[in-house]
């Protein structure tokens, strides 16, 4: 997750806001958290998650807004965008990167009484 994803849990005392998955958090700013469970990444999100992909287990999933998502982008391999019925008028942009179109086709949606979407897309 990025700093500004992982701050509110820390505002409120929480240092491990996803105790059961490995947690790294990618900052320049957070010099360490004290707590074994959370890793601080000071360096390029890429790099981790190149090494991540060749362990065994599980998926990746990414906690954090545009400019975290968009550094990552070239090793999104799959994403799941929720679409709220809801118009607050202002936000974080998904996506804060240099302008490089990137091809994802729709693998599955999903329609919740609320009138919540969930799209899946795979990368191309």
């Amino acid at each position: 997750m990025g700093r500004g994803a992982y701050q509110p849990a820390l505002d409120i005392g929480v240092t491990s806001p996803y105790a059961h998955l490995r947690q790294y958090v990618v900052s320049s700013t957070l010099s360490g958290i004290d707590d074994p469970a959370v890793e601080v990444v000071s360096g390029g999100p890429i790099e981790l998650v190149r090494r991540l992909k060749k362990e065994d287990g599980g998926d990746i999933w990414l906690c954090g807004g545009g400019k975290l998502a968009g550094a990552l982008l070239p090793e999104t391999d799959e994403m799941m965008i929720k679409y709220y019925p809801v118009v607050a008028g202002a936000g974080i942009p998904v996506f804060t990167a240099e302008f490089q179109p990137q091809l994802f086709d729709l693998a599955d949606s999903r329609t919740f009484a609320n009138g919540t979407l969930l799209l899946t897309y795979t990368r191309k």
